[in-house]
């Protein structure tokens, strides 16, 4: 089979991929078939499977092109949604224990590669780099940081399997512990009045969502397109520091810096109107060729690299647990911090309801706070594998 030429016969295969991934998602029937394997799996194997077996190419100009020009805009409008007067109602501790979760996560990623580094493959500190990424604050992180760091497209799907397979088991146990959440609580001293006013200083944050009109999505594209292709060009201004911040890498930086000063202007009440989705977008179709150009072979290292990340998550659990019982935090937070990192803004708010039914907005913002110290903290611990590496 001749594999397709034309970028854009290329594009359309990979939208209607995408489209036909998320009408199936939608479908109670097919709920099985994306329980344990969720939408982001499907989007970067199916992809590297039409490479396989011939549809796609391995390499073309909107691969390149996708990755440039789309990244940049679509974390801007991820960044929209960053909600500052809002996080500032979960209180100091809320805060206090997702930073400590989070540099958990970073603590975690440096243990398990020091362990496992010689029996890891060249440069995977790139691959770890990049899942440092997903476990503080979700995929777009995963995404930008893989793509500031240059993270092998094969080694990426890897980091997908351990996000997936290591991530979702994490979440399972997480909401194990939610039975005994109050057998917790009692034992770290817990004081129930904690939860009790964080649920009082929630109760007025509701939905603005509202019908998007021309006006709305122009927007949207313009600030998008715009902010991202001018954080490009000054990224390519600005020199390389060693191998993490390259002049894409400084763009990564600069789009995120401008995403949260826009998420403080008027222009936030554009993710009333879905900009995140239109960000998901472009990100979703990154993924997609980023897939398309990966490589089946490098999956005979999986097994490892889970190793390394169950050390990792195992890591994480130890000295958040002892950080919420130091500050006497209630396991509802515990678990959700942990989640907004590992999983981020979707998985995050289906735990905090899991532990207190009335408080997803705090899952929810715990989230979007992951989503938003996830790039700086990513590229972090990336620095600090590439560090670690140099002696293996």
């Amino acid at each position: 089979m001749i594999p397709l030429q034309d970028p854009m016969a290329i594009l359309v295969y990979l939208i209607a991929i995408i489209g036909l991934i998320y009408y199936l998602n939608s479908k109670s029937e097919f709920s099985g078939l994306f329980k344990y394997l969720p939408t982001v799996i499907w989007i970067y194997f199916l992809p590297m499977f039409s490479t396989t077996l011939g549809i796609l190419p391995e390499s073309s100009v909107l691969y390149d092109w996708i990755k440039t020009y789309l990244l940049p805009p679509a974390l801007i409008l991820l960044l929209l949604s960053s909600n500052f007067p809002a996080l500032k109602k979960l209180g100091s501790k809320a805060i206090l224990i997702m930073f400590i979760a989070t540099i958990s996560v970073v603590i975690g990623g440096i243990v398990s590669f020091t362990i496992f580094a010689s029996w890891l493959p060249y440069n995977s500190w790139k691959g770890l780099g990049a899942l440092s990424g997903s476990w503080i604050g979700g995929s777009a992180n995963m995404v930008a940081v893989g793509s500031s760091i240059g993270t092998p497209d094969d080694l990426f799907g890897i980091m997908i399997i351990v996000d997936t397979i290591v991530g979702y088991g994490w979440m399972g146990i997480v909401i194990f512990f939610s039975a005994y959440q109050e057998r917790i609580d009692r034992w770290n001293g817990v004081e129930t009045s904690l939860i009790e006013n964080i649920n009082i200083q929630m109760s007025d944050i509701d939905s603005k969502r509202r019908p998007i009109r021309f006006i709305d999505l122009i927007t949207i594209l313009s600030i998008g397109m715009i902010g991202g292709y001018y954080s490009l060009k000054i990224g390519e201004w600005i020199p390389d520091l060693g191998r993490i911040v390259t002049s894409f890498g400084w763009t990564i930086i600069i789009v995120s810096i401008l995403g949260i000063i826009l998420s403080l202007t008027p222009l936030s009440d554009l993710e009333n109107v879905g900009a995140s989705h239109i960000g998901n977008f472009f990100l979703y179709l990154l993924l997609a060729t980023i897939g398309a150009k990966a490589n089946l072979t490098s999956i005979i290292y999986a097994p490892v690299f889970l190793l390394v990340g169950i050390c990792w998550i195992a890591v994480h659990a130890v000295i958040l647990f002892m950080g919420g019982r130091l500050l006497k935090v209630p396991m509802f937070l515990i678990a959700t911090s942990s989640q907004a990192n590992i999983g981020g803004v979707v998985s995050a708010p289906i735990i905090a309801t899991v532990y207190q039914k009335s408080l997803a907005p705090v899952g929810l913002l715990m989230g979007v706070l992951g989503n938003i110290i996830g790039i700086y903290f990513g590229l972090l611990t990336a620095w600090a594998l590439s560090w670690i590496s140099n002696y293996y």
